[in-house]
């Protein structure tokens, strides 16, 4: 193996033979690595470029792909999935002229856009067709070009249709101005992703028609059986009846599976086998990135400790668990000191357990670790929904007028997270509204709470509650406003919303130039939504109010109700929304208005 910066240069033509060898090579292009302070690439056979410096031509287009053994058109950057990794310097100012080359009567659309995810830049900068730019028409290019004020790992998608879920998404590494504060000998980006032979906008069509489509695991006769002898017959009988009112099995904890979906690590499948050298002894950093549609994944590496360093792109105090759940949209830089063996996995199956990708650490090319199984299937619990003790306050009820039940929603709302007294108030607008299923009662912050399947494992799982910026609240002034929203959605409809209103429906959200406000969340929904804001910071709050950590992606597990700070520095129109992709389209979004 050779190193060599001339992957930096040119463009990627896959050959024939890389497609029809499907699976065994796992569809367009292969894994990526690189060595911390040359910023060159690790060159071997299929593996995507590396794009570095200021000056970049970018070209979205289609190339057949085969992850599972059928050739399917996917939208792909320079003939890439994922798309280059694109290597910047903080204070430079880069340039990016990204081109439309979608034959006509393409099914991904005539209009193409990249969103830079987590960047703070001008709102015309920042790729959302219809809100900060009119998108980039076929045939058209469109020039981006802004100062690079951040350091970190971030990633880079479209923001046009479900040219995401196609494969229009790539990494995205800022080296920094300042030294960091922690060493390592090998820089690996770990990219996950979802892909699905469908036709992207006919799994949201059958999503619409069939929402429970992917959910196999629904409980039999023989499971009540079993439960009725462990916890006794009129509990058993009482819990089924909790459920069916709510509408949902306790096994819907995501829309979209391992029964739709393949999982990919770095463009490649498991049989792939993505894999990063090491010697032993070394510190290797691993930037993981979530580029999914809509999957939760649930990531660790069996025999090695992971220090998490940094959330989002920005630092925290060093904290070391054994596994951690990295919502669509997020990003986790951990060190890792791989000794003792000469091959370890990788391992990220997701949420539901219902499949997993995984890749290498290894000393040569060629070698595998044993991959475990995949852990028992999680089943939420009332607890999880709020009914019960399992260390959670919060309480879901069906929506009134949907089961006869009117839980009391008016009672008087409490401060922001964690200082709310009383039952949970909620917006005029989802009374009675048809795209409202379910309301959360007492809704809690549960920052320490790793997540359904996380908490009994043996296993030392991050939690928010660990992460710690390794900077104080940088802004300091105490919020002068505060805006409560309410996610919700309709199960059964595919229906998804703030406070009961679709995209389609709400007026804009307005913030004040150079104002420092309270977003509070509540999830009214059973469904863990990560919500990203674009152009500014969200600064997570603990449950007392004061700052924890600096994200751009916030995931809200069912009835958590959590609140963090924006400074409103950032003039124009930006998106904010869930970035699960089918719950955006499906009406989970609306327009922040920044003023003077």
């Amino acid at each position: 193996m050779s190193f060599d910066s001339s992957s930096a240069r040119g463009g990627f033509r896959p050959s024939r033979r890389r497609f029809v060898q499907g699976l065994a090579a796992g569809g367009a292009v292969a894994g990526l690595g690189l060595w911390p302070r040359s910023g060159w690439a690790l060159k071997a056979p299929g593996q995507p470029q590396v794009l570095s410096g200021t000056d970049f031509d970018l070209t979205i287009g289609e190339i057949a792909a085969n992850y599972t053994g059928r050739v399917r058109t996917a939208v792909a950057v320079n003939g890439s999935i994922p798309a280059p990794l694109l290597r910047w310097r903080e204070g430079t100012t880069v340039e990016l002229r990204v081109r439309n080359a979608l034959p006509p009567g393409s099914a991904h659309g005539e209009v193409t856009s990249i969103h830079w995810h987590g960047i703070l830049l001008p709102a015309n900068m920042d790729g959302v067709p219809g809100m900060s730019f009119a998108g980039i028409h076929r045939g058209e290019t469109y020039r981006y070009r802004f100062e690079v004020r951040q350091g970190g790992t971030y990633w880079y998608h479209s923001h046009s249709g479900f040219q995401e879920q196609a494969g229009l998404y790539g990494p995205l590494v800022i080296d920094p101005i300042e030294p960091e504060p922690f060493a390592y000998d090998r820089d690996y980006v770990v990219l996950l992703s979802d892909w699905t032979d469908l036709d992207p906008a006919a799994l949201f069509a059958r999503l619409k028609k069939m929402p429970g489509h992917d959910n196999y695991y629904r409980r039999t006769v023989g499971d009540f059986l079993r439960d009725a002898r462990r916890d006794g017959l009129a509990a058993t009988v009482q819990d089924r009846r909790a459920w069916g009112g709510m509408r949902m099995t306790p096994s819907d904890l995501s829309d979209v599976n391992a029964h739709t979906y393949t999982y990919l690590m770095n463009g490649t499948t498991s049989l792939g086998n993505w894999t990063g050298l090491f010697r032993s002894g070394e510190k290797v950093r691993l930037r993981f990135i979530n580029g999914s549609s809509m999957t939760h994944f649930d990531v660790r590496i069996p025999g090695l400790k992971m220090t998490v360093v940094a959330a989002d792109g920005q630092y925290v105090h060093p904290v070391t668990v054994d596994e951690f759940r990295i919502a669509a949209a997020e990003t986790y830089d951990v060190i890792v000191e791989p000794s003792g063996q000469d091959a370890f996995a990788i391992f990220c199956q997701d949420m539901g357990r219902t499949g997993y990708v995984s890749g290498t650490l290894a000393v040569r090319e060629g070698l595998r670790a044993p991959v475990p199984a995949p852990d028992p299937r999680p089943l939420l619990s009332m607890a999880d929904m709020g009914h019960g003790g399992g260390g959670t306050d919060a309480a879901h009820a069906p929506h009134p007028g949907h089961a006869g039940m009117d839980h009391g929603a008016h009672a008087g709302r409490g401060g922001h997270a964690g200082h709310g007294a009383g039952m949970q108030a909620h917006p005029a607008s989802e009374a009675g509204n048809p795209l409202v299923d379910m309301q959360t009662m007492a809704p809690a912050p549960r920052l320490d709470d790793p997540g359904i399947g996380l908490r009994d494992t043996g296993r030392r799982a991050l939690s928010y509650a660990m992460l710690r910026s390794l900077f104080e609240d940088p802004d300091g002034r105490e919020p002068g406003r505060e805006i409560e929203l309410h996610l919700t959605g309709h199960m059964e409809r595919f229906a998804w919303g703030f406070d009961g209103l679709k995209f389609s429906d709400a007026r804009p959200l307005r913030f004040n130039y150079g104002e420092r406000l309270r977003i509070v969340l509540v999830n009214d929904t059973m469904m863990t939504h990560p919500i990203h804001l674009h152009g500014m910071w969200s600064d997570l709050e603990d449950e007392r109010g004061e700052f924890l950590v600096r994200k751009h992606t916030v995931d809200m597990p069912p009835g958590s109700r959590r609140s963090y700070r924006v400074r409103a520095d950032a003039l124009g129109s930006w998106a904010y929304h869930c970035h699960l992709l089918y719950h955006m389209e499906a009406g989970m979004m609306r327009e922040v208005r920044v003023d003077e």
